[in-house]
């Protein structure tokens, strides 16, 4: 009982702090104060996107990664897109059931698929580690490895999010509605044959699929595969594997370690950054809000129930085919990537469409307010299942 109760505590830590930081956001936002109105939140979030989440991307991955634990975490990358696949068919089953507007379509989706793979479990799994005859062994091992394993999950997640979510929204937030056809149209007599109806509809259709090919090639936006996250999670690859310029700037006495640190110093504003510009959309989603109720209790149920679930299968299954270790901890954290709540990234991304912001704030606020909940059950679990 008292594990459980540590473990509630533990969990609970990360939430409550964003929630705390979402309040100051939201205060900020108000018409009295106007210190983060709709301007200043565009403007900080072009600084996220360009400056601060790059440099957090790069800092970890950079200072954590190296050949031999690459090859090592090979499944993990794997692990996390299949999250990403999951969570977009679960958010497409969402949409089919709830139908909500249009242009929400995509954050759901999106709230499906991309998970906070940064700060939850960079704070999770150091305080699993340090707990007294824990699953994991020795708690200084724990971190350090621990650590390494959430880094590249931190990265991977970045990557996908700007690559896959970012266009997969960007195409649903954009696709026109459907029209009916009209009663005059569905009414009109034939004036050809079957047959050549038969032949003009078979060539009539590889012509819809053409369009619809070249449609979809025109809304992917092919320049955030090369978002700065994504290059700087490149160069930090380049700089973790490649040893000696590792050791030029990695490490307590590396010549040019001053670089990692001023790296790591800009990087550590970027949770705070995109909690606050969360906590201003807020205050615009409490007053004019186009989600439905079913849509948010949808994404509460895909996100913690049916992911987790889902994730327990492809884990244990990858063990049971020795595509991993049996390392309980390195399956701790890969089962972990299915129980996060939705990626804050998202509200960055809304901010950039300039549709759904205040949408999306509401979105995260419930899925946060339930976080705990969700990390204490699944993560106790999880240990029990590794052990």
């Amino acid at each position: 009982m008292m594990k459980l109760l540590h473990l509630f505590i533990t969990s609970s830590k990360p939430v409550v702090e964003i929630l705390l930081i979402t309040t100051v956001g939201f205060y900020m936002a108000l018409d009295g104060v106007n210190l983060l109105g709709q301007d200043a939140r565009k403007f900080l979030n072009n600084i996220v996107f360009y400056v601060f989440s790059p440099s957090l991307i790069g800092s970890r991955l950079a200072n954590s990664v190296t050949y031999e634990s690459l090859m090592q975490m090979w499944f993990m990358p794997v692990n996390v897109l299949l999250t990403f696949i999951i969570g977009s068919f679960l958010g497409w089953i969402v949409i089919l059931i709830t139908k909500p507007p249009s242009h929400l379509r995509g954050l759901i989706v999106g709230c499906c698929a991309a998970g906070n793979l940064g700060n939850m479990p960079l704070i999770i799994v150091p305080a699993v580690c340090k707990e007294k005859g824990g699953p994991f062994g020795d708690p200084e091992n724990c971190q350090k490895y621990g650590v390494g394993y959430v880094a590249l999950s931190m990265a991977m997640g970045s990557i996908y999010i700007w690559t896959y979510v970012y266009n997969l929204m960007r195409v649903l937030t954009n696709s026109p509605i459907e029209t009916q056809p009209s009663i005059e149209s569905s009414c009109k007599v034939p004036l050809i044959s079957s047959k050549e109806e038969e032949d003009n509809q078979k060539v009539g259709r590889w012509d819809k699929v053409k369009r619809r090919m070249v449609s979809l090639s025109g809304k992917v936006n092919l320049r955030t595969i090369f978002a700065p996250s994504t290059i700087a999670a490149m160069i930090a690859l380049v700089v973790g594997l490649i040893t000696p310029i590792r050791k030029l700037i990695i490490g307590n006495g590396a010549p040019l370690g001053v670089l990692q640190d001023s790296v790591t110093l800009v990087g550590d504003g970027a949770i705070p950054a995109m909690t606050l510009i969360i906590g201003g959309n807020l205050l615009k989603g409490m007053r004019s809000s186009g989600m439905k109720k079913s849509s948010i209790v949808g994404v509460l149920v895909a996100r913690y129930i049916f992911l987790p679930i889902s994730g327990v299968l492809i884990v244990r299954g990858a063990y049971k085919f020795d595509l991993i270790t049996s390392e309980p901890l390195y399956q701790f954290v890969l089962l972990l990537q299915y129980a996060v709540p939705p990626a804050m990234n998202l509200g960055t991304i809304t901010q950039l469409f300039g549709a759904g912001e205040s949408e999306c704030s509401v979105i995260l606020l419930w899925t946060y307010a339930l976080a705990s909940v969700s990390l204490t059950v699944w993560p106790t679990f999880f240990m029990w299942l590794v052990a």
